[in-house]
């Protein structure tokens, strides 16, 4: 039987110091049929050059070059030239373990799944690493409830079936700092045939350089939109949960999100999402103290506290 190919799509801006090892990871998989998209998204360093060095290495690995849009319209322009039955995604600073492909898409086949996960670990720049974590089979409980909750994996922790990217019709450039979590909850409206490889198999690089991730209150409010647009246009997928428990889901992480924000001392995020929730009207009296601080200049804030 014909091995089918996957492609995976891998965003760069600025990666030179991860590129080379990121590639590696792909073409060192046990999994033999791939092609690589690389998508320069106006590298200012020594990335595009690594990118065509490599070439010369990997004839598989194709390099389109656009100028700085973001990560997002990246992965789209390397999807609209990709050629894979099936789609994994890598960044240029993450890598896999040698047997991700295999393994996700082994699980896939075998379960005629649409999707598949694997667990993952945060690999911490200057630091100590994160935990290995495996997350939940939520192919077993309550797909749509385990959705709202959080983001069910990062980017790169899962093979997809093109056609079902198709439907989703790729990456929505809406809400910047969450459009990996718009991604795969728009995809659990069109499937909820996912299947999980319950080992860790992703890496995920944590660091500072330019990372969408680290302005963290522009991520929860991004990913607090995700929540409400996906309510609003999926009443039928969450009609068996009670009104108090989408509130709780939808609303509840603003608020959990914005009382932990001030209490770890990240003050800028606490304002921005403080006013925002007194902005949107579903402010509690008990709220109205850290409301109040967060109004004042952040000069006085910080003395304050």
């Amino acid at each position: 039987m014909d091995e089918p190919l996957i492609s995976i799509i891998m965003p760069c801006y600025n990666a030179q110091a991860y590129l080379e090892k990121a590639i590696e990871s792909v073409f060192e998989q046990s999994y033999p049929n791939v092609e690589l998209i690389v998508v320069d998204d106006g590298s200012n360093d020594q990335s595009f050059h690594i990118l065509t060095s490599c070439q010369e290495k990997y004839p598989k690995l194709v390099v389109f070059k656009q100028e700085n849009l973001g990560p997002f319209p990246a992965r789209n322009l390397g999807l609209a030239n990709s050629k894979g039955e099936f789609i994994a995604f890598l960044d240029a600073d993450d890598y896999w373990v040698p047997e991700f492909l295999e393994k996700l898409l082994k699980n896939l086949l075998e379960k005629n799944a649409d999707l598949t996960y694997c667990g993952w670990q945060n690999i911490v720049e200057g630091g100590e690493n994160g935990p290995a974590y495996v997350p939940p089979a939520y192919e077993k409980g309550d797909i749509f409830q385990s959705f709202l909750s959080s983001c069910p994996w990062p980017i790169h922790a899962a093979l997809v079936r093109r056609s079902i990217i198709d439907k989703a019709e790729g990456f929505s450039l809406r809400c910047f700092s969450a459009m990996d979590y718009d991604f795969w909850i728009r995809i659990s409206a069109i499937t909820q045939n996912i299947a999980i490889v319950p080992e860790v198999l992703a890496f995920y690089r944590w660091h500072n350089h330019g990372q969408i991730s680290s302005i963290k209150w522009r991520q929860v409010l991004d990913a607090w939109q995700v929540r409400k647009d996906f309510v609003l246009q999926n009443p039928k997928l969450i009609s068996h949960l009670s009104k108090e428990k989408i509130t709780e889901l939808v609303d509840g992480y603003v608020f959990t999100q914005a009382y932990s924000a001030f209490w770890k001392r990240d003050l800028v995020s606490a304002q921005h999402l403080f006013r925002k929730i007194f902005q949107s009207g579903i402010w509690r009296f008990k709220d109205l103290k850290y409301i109040a601080l967060s109004f004042l200049p952040y000069f006085i804030l910080s003395r304050l506290v």
